[in-house]
């Protein structure tokens, strides 16, 4: 990964740690979101894709706290790796797209149960965090 230097003097980009133990959880032992989340509650990808799940299958509401939990939880997550409120957040990091993917998830949901404040802010912090996410996640 090749990251270029920010001529503005704006943040530098923030990278999550990685967490091999869930990806291993969610790929080779094929457990369920729900129960990677129970283990590493901290890990957002694991909230996206039960907001993801919930969302397909006409459950908005719990689309909306599931993308809600893992929004938080990856805050959290930023925050503990640097990150200062504004800023870089790379979609091409794997672990950043579950944080990323939260926020589309959260913006999403939020339009369907007339939140139209909060999908609109939700929209223009994933931009502002990652056109790449924004240009993926927003379709």
């Amino acid at each position: 990964m090749t990251t270029h230097k920010n001529l503005l003097g704006g943040p530098e980009p923030t990278y999550l740690p990685e967490n091999e133990e869930a990806y291993r959880l969610l790929g080779e032992e094929s457990l369920p979101p729900a129960e990677v989340a129970a283990k590493h509650p901290t890990f957002s990808l694991a909230w996206a894709m039960l907001a993801d799940d919930a969302y397909e299958a006409g459950r908005v509401v719990e689309s909306y706290a599931y993308a809600r939990t893992g929004y938080h939880r990856g805050l959290d997550s930023l925050r503990r790796a640097g990150w200062k409120g504004h800023g870089p957040i790379p979609w091409d990091h794997r672990a950043n797209r579950g944080f990323l993917r939260c926020l589309a998830a959260l913006a999403r949901a939020a339009d369907q149960i007339d939140e139209k404040d909060e999908k609109e802010r939700c929209w223009q912090f994933l931009q502002d965090s990652s056109a790449e996410a924004y240009a993926e996640l927003k379709r």
